[in-house]
């Protein structure tokens, strides 16, 4: 296995006029959405009409590279095709077949995915200006909303308090099966260049500094010598010359999925902080209700079920997918959670909880505080009413 990067400012050489190459693949578009706290998969498999115990194949039959082994997925989702698509984009009013599935995790999120192949080999250029219009299309962002809209309703009992968020991620795959020179000879991935790469990952027409180049492109990946991944914040390069090899995407969809749970449950608890507070001081002013202790009991119970729920399906998400010993895929998944900021989300996520908790803890303590208050003043009168009966009785 060889992990690359791009070449040094202070030692990039000018790039050499070559001819341009040819490839054949396609374009993986993906949304992942959570739309509930929960998917019972087996509830979700008898509505889609799947066999129970088969929940669609993660990878095609017979990994090819004996280190995919190293994936170990506690829950699989459920896999499953949708429907084969016409698409046909405004800016060049061509109809394209596309290809419409979806992956169902247990932690709450749907990912939907429309695959268009290329039409037989395509030049390079022309290849990278497909991906971008792809990417970019709102004729492609109707057909993620329609099959959302069809799919939760078909799977909407299975789903534990079901509610579509606002918040998405989006990414793109673009998966090339075949590298060519005009001649149609075999190319290895190696022969592709900086400045082949920036205008299909990043969308840039003029060059980039080596500066920036290196700054933006930082993970190049490859195991034989006929492949390659590249990734980058919104999207990835995948050259596979097995059709049957789909562990890179697989890896990066899981990726998504984690980085999802991590930004939805991060934009609750920012929502969630300010009522927190607004709670506590009307449950301060409530002082005939919070005398018996009812004031405080429905605030704690909301507050320890925030912070139950955020921290189990959190959790959850984050080992959904675990990829063991030191190899090319857990390298990739590595750096898909570091180009995500996953750390850093997580670190912020634990800050939020850990303000909650503190809430919690504050809570909890006055209001045992004030119920021995409340325990003591009864007693003071029991014994005070026990006096007066006693001097009342001694005067008769």
């Amino acid at each position: 296995m060889t992990t690359t990067r791009p070449r040094s400012a202070t030692s990039a050489p000018a790039v050499p006029a070559v001819a341009e190459p040819s490839v054949a693949g396609s374009v993986v578009l993906y949304r992942l959405y959570d739309v509930g706290y929960e998917i019972q998969l087996d509830q979700a498999q008898d509505l889609l009409g799947l066999p129970r115990g088969e929940r669609g194949s993660l990878r095609p039959p017979g990994p090819p590279r004996a280190e995919s082994q190293a994936i170990r997925i506690e829950n699989p989702p459920i896999t499953i095709s949708l429907a084969a698509e016409r698409v046909t984009l405004s800016s060049d009013r061509v109809a394209r077949s596309a290809q419409v599935s979806a992956r169902i995790f247990d932690f709450g999120v749907v990912s939907l995915r429309v695959r268009v192949a290329t039409p037989g080999m395509l030049a390079w250029q022309a290849y990278s200006a497909l991906g971008n219009a792809l990417a970019l299309a709102p004729e492609i962002q109707a057909v993620f909303d329609r099959h959302l809209r069809d799919l939760t309703t078909r799977i909407r009992p299975a789903v534990v308090r079901p509610e579509i968020a606002t918040i998405v991620e989006d990414y793109v795959v673009y998966r090339i099966d075949r590298l060519t020179d005009a001649a149609g000879t075999a190319l290895p991935p190696s022969s592709l260049r900086d400045v082949d790469v920036v205008p299909l990952l990043l969308d840039e027409s003029r060059p980039l500094s080596a500066e920036a180049r290196q700054e933006l492109l930082p993970y190049w990946f490859s195991y034989y010598v006929d492949d390659l991944a590249i990734l980058t914040w919104n999207n990835a390069l995948v050259v596979e010359p097995l059709g049957s090899d789909s562990d890179v995407e697989l890896v990066l969809e899981f990726a998504n999925a984690q980085l999802l749970e991590l930004r939805y449950y991060d934009a609750l608890l920012d929502a969630e902080l300010p009522r927190m507070y607004d709670r506590i001081a009307s449950a301060r002013r409530g002082r005939g209700r919070w005398i018996f202790g009812h004031s405080y009991a429905d605030l704690l119970a909301a507050i320890q079920t925030l912070v139950a729920d955020s921290t189990e399906i959190v959790e959850r998400a984050e080992n959904s997918l675990k990829v063991t010993d030191d190899v090319y895929l857990a390298r990739v998944h590595a750096a898909a959670l570091d180009l995500f900021r996953g750390r850093a989300w997580r670190r912020g996520l634990d800050h939020k909880l850990a303000i909650i908790r503190q809430a919690y803890g504050m809570l909890n303590a006055e209001a045992m505080a004030r119920r021995s208050e409340l325990l003591e003043g009864v007693i003071i009168l029991l014994i005070a009413i026990e006096i007066v009966l006693a001097l009342v009785v001694g005067r008769h």
